[in-house]
């Protein structure tokens, strides 16, 4: 009897002992630095080096792993920033003929994170901007989120994001990787940055060309206004008063491996 308990208690042993790595870093998901997977998911892309075991553990940790692990608004941006922009990058590279249907493209779930399958609109949109409908303009909410995107979405959206998501296009801003430590700072350089590039202020009729991302997105940078007092304060225009904004045409050409440091 004393052989057959010793016996099995051996073999026990053995089996516990035989899980995978990958298993064993499945089960303590909870000791991972998300923010800092994120960042070396990016890094890795702009070393040209692979990342399907970081994809492989994003795929699968759980909503409530994550959810924990992003424990302020910053980290959430942050992380989630880094996953859309890397995600472009690896499927686009592998994939660029997807780019030809763009509708499609940023609707197809083709990304899979805590076990779901979800597409770059849902980040963009669902948990990034919290929950906002696509098509809204930044004024209308999404009426019933799924669990995914009520768990994981930002607790504040912030207008900035749209200075950072880079979708792939020649107009998009340049990539750069997210530190949730200096989250505003960088927020606020890329910002200035991309700004000063794509906008064009005319003194003689008072007349402002900016990127057709205020207008697709215009009830997030609070309306006209907000508009204004963002392109002031970013010394774009010497004054809200009287300023007569015009959008320019996005430039879709697909153009890859846009980097920068902030």
């Amino acid at each position: 009897m004393k052989l057959k308990i010793s016996f099995l208690v051996t073999m026990l042993a053995i089996l516990f002992m035989a899980k995978t790595d990958v298993q064993a870093q499945i089960e303590t998901h909870s000791d991972i630095n998300f923010n800092e997977l994120s960042e070396t998911f990016l890094q890795r892309i702009i070393d040209q080096k692979d990342t399907q075991d970081l994809q492989d553990i994003l795929a699968n940790t759980s909503i409530e792993e994550l959810d924990n692990a992003l424990d302020t608004n910053d980290k959430r941006l942050a992380f989630w920033l880094n996953i859309y922009n890397g995600y472009i990058q690896v499927i686009l590279q592998n994939n660029p003929e997807l780019y030809d249907d763009r509708g499609n493209f940023f609707k197809m779930d083709q990304i899979k994170i805590a076990g779901e399958m979800v597409s770059f609109a849902k980040i963009e949109h669902g948990i990034i901007r919290k929950s906002q409908w696509e098509y809204g303009l930044g004024y209308i909410r999404k009426w019933f989120p799924n669990k995914f995107e009520r768990k994981l979405r930002v607790n504040k959206p912030v207008f900035n994001v749209h200075f950072a998501l880079n979708c792939g296009a020649k107009d998009c801003p340049p990539v750069a990787i997210y530190e949730w430590e200096r989250l505003q700072e960088q927020l606020e350089k890329g910002t200035k940055r991309l700004l000063e590039k794509t906008s064009a202020y005319n003194s003689e009729t008072n007349v402002v060309k900016v990127t057709s991302l205020f207008s697709w997105f215009r009830g997030d940078f609070g309306g006209k206004s907000g508009i204004k007092k963002i392109l002031k304060k970013n010394e774009i225009i010497p004054s809200t008063k009287g300023v007569d904004i015009e959008y320019t045409n996005y430039d879709w050409t697909l153009y890859l491996d846009n980097f920068i440091e902030l």
